[in-house]
């Protein structure tokens, strides 16, 4: 039997590369080149839109451990994120273009893979499928999603500029990584003092923003972790100098102090020739971006190859639909992987798709479902989004506080996260997940 994967995404290229590597024929269906988005740039697979981080490497994080968890199973995304990598300090960043160039490749070359390419329109009735169509999914498939389960839930989030390197003014910028994390000054910082922020924050809150339609442009539903800088601005002087512009850990070598404020820009590329405003996810309009941004002194004759974009995402109401395993609750043999899911992240969408894919295969193999232990991060974001409890559904990234509770109380929350992290190591190697 052939297993249809409907978008390859990273949730999508993980939910084929899980299948085909257990000996099972995958069809992955994706619109591109065909059909984009109004984000997606290339025709590559895994393709990403926002960051190019995937936050925090160490094991004892909410992130790290989630990552690491993903190696454990083989991940593809993984494999090809960690060789792809660009200096991030202690976050594993990459070159977003290599990175979906090597994942496309591998997908393409596998012998169990068949790429097909077209806009699937309507939820499959037959056979093993697994809808991994991402938070812009099409308005055709997403209107058959409704007409199935009722209707969907939506967010905005954001993508931040990004800027060439040798448009940075290093006058006025600097290289250090916060608290000297790192093995190299990963990040160019940007300093303002108060006065320059004083300006800055009051241009910033009084840009004119892109209308979003059918919502409240001023306050707009969006997802914290993808909130518009100018949206977090709006809550207060202080609340992006505590946020994406906190000084702390930093001092500017050309006055010797710590700024008032800073922005920090990381690399977008391994050449080091691109890099993005770090937490600054915009809705502004293309030249407010410019002129807003460009009063930060380092940024003042900035040359954006890409300005910050706001755009809808739709998800689910996964707890009263899916079980665990992504399945749907009393389908056959569908499931649903990626941001469509709730899960929110890239390394969130691909878990997601890790578990729904080898669960995929179990089900034609006539085995019994795999439950990840509700101790892995992987198990706890798939508990989350299949709690029929959860009231007010909304999506959740990878995070300490959905773990279960130790067996002993630690204040200490390093120490009590790489405890929880050897836990989850522990559980995953203790069990045959094939």
């Amino acid at each position: 039997m052939i297993v249809r994967v409907i978008g390859a995404g990273l949730a999508g290229c993980e939910a084929a590369w899980q299948l085909a590597k257990r000996g099972i024929k995958v069809e992955l269906i994706e619109m591109k080149p065909k059909k984009k988005t109004p984000v997606h740039k290339t025709d590559m697979f895994a393709e990403l839109v926002c960051s190019n981080s995937f936050k925090a490497s160490r094991t004892a994080s909410a992130a790290g451990m989630l990552k690491q968890e993903m190696r454990m199973l083989g991940s593809i995304i993984l494999e090809c994120a960690d060789q792809t990598s660009v200096p991030a300090g202690g976050a594993l960043a990459v070159d977003r273009d290599l990175f979906a160039s090597m994942v496309s490749k591998k997908i393409h070359e596998h012998e169990n893979i068949t790429v097909k390419s077209m806009e699937v329109t309507e939820l499959p009735t037959d056979g093993v499928n697994i809808i991994a169509t991402g938070p812009l999914t099409s308005e055709a498939l997403s209107d058959s999603i409704k007409k199935a389960y009722g209707s969907g839930l939506s967010f905005f989030d954001a993508a931040a500029p990004i800027v060439t390197a040798d448009s940075i003014d290093m006058e006025s910028a600097f290289f250090a990584s916060r608290y000297g994390k790192g093995d190299s000054d990963d990040y160019i910082n940007c300093p303002l003092n108060k006065e320059e922020y004083e300006i800055f924050y009051n241009e910033l809150i009084n840009g004119e923003r892109t209308p979003l339609h059918g919502v409240d442009v001023m306050n707009p539903k969006v997802y914290e972790g993808c909130m518009p800088i100018e949206v977090m601005a709006g809550r207060g002087q202080d609340t992006i100098r505590f946020g994406p512009m906190k000084p702390v850990g930093l001092t500017d070598p050309h006055t010797g102090h710590r700024p008032w404020a800073v922005l920090q820009l990381r690399k977008e590329n391994t050449a080091g020739t691109m890099y993005n405003l770090v937490g600054f996810q915009t809705n502004l309009k293309f030249p407010e971006q410019k002129r807003v941004f460009g009063l930060i002194p380092a940024l003042k004759n900035a040359d954006f190859v890409r300005y910050g974009v706001m755009h809808r995402n739709t998800f689910i109401n996964s707890p009263q639909l899916l079980d665990s395993t992504y399945q749907v609750k009393g389908s056959d043999g569908l499931f649903f992987a990626g941001q469509i899911t709730g899960v929110e992240g890239y390394i969130e969408s691909a878990s997601s798709g890790c578990i729904a894919g080898i669960n995929a295969s179990r089900l034609i193999l006539g085995k019994e479902k795999f439950l990840m232990p509700e101790c892995t991060m992987m198990g706890a974001l798939a508990g989350y989004i299949s709690d029929e409890s959860v009231v007010d559904f909304q999506p959740m990234g990878a995070n300490i506080g959905i773990l279960p509770p130790l067996d002993e109380k630690i204040r200490d929350k390093q120490l009590k996260a790489e405890k929880m992290s050897i836990r989850s190591f522990d559980a995953l190697r203790a069990i045959n997940i094939e």
